[in-house]
């Protein structure tokens, strides 16, 4: 059988086996209920106005007025209650009726009963309603006809501003996901890895391949795996966010999902041939803690930067570790979603995270080959690399 046909028989044995994996299943079903989980969340808290009732003793159409419009400058909906005097207007805030209450409006001393001080929202809402009542009253004394308030017409500069921020949230959910995935098929590598040797099925596969191709099978098969389950979210976190009309800018959207699915290529390769090499050098499952854990690490390092660079894109932080090979794959999507990252940085990073893939992937086949076959104990990697030379 030719090479390719070995990288396809592992790989299809890889895929048939991990698809039927419970944890596979189970990782699969929650982070698609997270994804509609959050999108429904959003709807629910986008679609709720804030509201405040305030009660009002000897109120008047004008009063009333006041106060809705007073809430409607900070986005408050106003709700005005009629009271019957001070007694009852204490009584309804004590009880929670009311947020607030207003007395003698219309008079020299106005009063705002609150429950206490940090209600400061209702009260905001009745002095500045209070205000506006005082000036008009002055003003009206004076023979000033007044006029409804113009409507006013509001001039965005920046309209992509939005559109940055929509793409900027959806990069850092699409992250959240990247880190999982990587993390997930990172450890279905290195469990494989481990399973065969302990098993010794390795050396009934090694006498009819070479181990660069059962490598690279075990890469590709579980990498289109991944692939597979990464598109299947994107699809139906877009489709769901533009159904539930969660998304108002869907060419902001649609960009960024394909740069996380595309940076989810490069830093699978990545680390999936870095978990494969360091689960070579163990040949039980409890060791296998130990040797993935720097990777792991690194893992964790370029997700808090993720989160930094979501705040700050264009800080030194972020720019530098956006060309980190193991970093930049859950940075620059973040970048690049905000608009920070220019189109050179980003040919750039992906050549730099080329050149590291093309790296680890030659030294570590080295360091593969040398240790797949020490099926006893733990193997360093200059005995690996003298075992492959040898």
């Amino acid at each position: 059988m030719s090479a390719f046909g070995q990288v396809k028989l592992v790989a299809g044995r890889e895929m048939s086996t991990r698809v039927r994996d419970k944890g596979f299943i189970v990782s699969s079903v929650v982070i698609v209920l997270l994804v509609l989980g959050l999108m429904v969340f959003q709807l629910v808290s986008g679609s709720q106005t804030s509201t405040s009732t305030i009660g009002v003793v000897g109120g008047t159409p004008q009063v009333e007025q006041a106060l809705v419009r007073s809430g409607e400058t900070v986005g408050v909906q106003v709700e005005v209650t009629e009271l019957a005097d001070e007694a009852a207007a204490r009584q309804a805030v004590d009880d929670g009726d009311v947020d607030a209450a207003l007395l003698g409006a219309a008079g020299d001393s106005p009063q705002v009963v609150v429950q206490d001080s940090s209600d400061d929202g209702a009260s905001a809402i009745a002095e500045s309603a209070v205000g506006a009542l005082s000036v008009a009253t002055q003003l009206g004394q004076q023979g000033v006809d007044l006029q409804p308030a113009p409507a006013i017409d509001f001039v965005v500069l920046d309209p992509e501003a939005d559109g940055d921020t929509t793409a900027v949230l959806v990069a850092l959910l699409g992250v959240v996901v990247l880190y999982g995935l990587l993390i997930l098929f990172g450890q279905f590598v290195a469990q494989g890895v481990v399973e065969e040797k302990s098993s010794r099925v390795v050396e009934i596969l090694l006498s009819t391949m070479r181990p660069w191709q059962l490598l690279t099978g075990k890469i590709v098969g579980l990498g289109l795996l991944g692939l597979a389950q990464l598109v299947t979210i994107a699809v139906i976190g877009v489709v769901g966010a533009l159904a539930l009309d969660v998304v108002s800018v869907p060419s902001a959207v649609v960009p960024t999902v394909v740069s996380v699915v595309a940076w989810f290529v490069l830093g699978y390769t990545f680390y999936a041939a870095v978990f494969a090499v360091a689960a070579s050098l163990v040949s039980r499952q409890e060791d296998l803690g130990s040797v993935l854990t720097p990777t792991t690490l690194l893992l964790v390092v370029g997700f808090i930067v993720s989160l930094q660079a979501a705040q700050d894109p264009g800080s030194t932080l972020a720019t530098v570790t956006s060309f980190v090979p193991g970093l930049s794959p859950l940075v620059m999507p973040v970048r690049m979603a905000a608009g920070e990252a220019a189109v050179w940085e980003i040919v750039a990073a992906v050549l730099v995270n080329l050149a590291a893939i093309a790296v680890v992937v030659r030294i570590g086949g080295r360091v593969y080959s040398g240790a797949l076959l020490r099926t006893s104990g733990k193997t360093k990697l200059r005995e690996a690399l003298a075992a492959e030379r040898g």
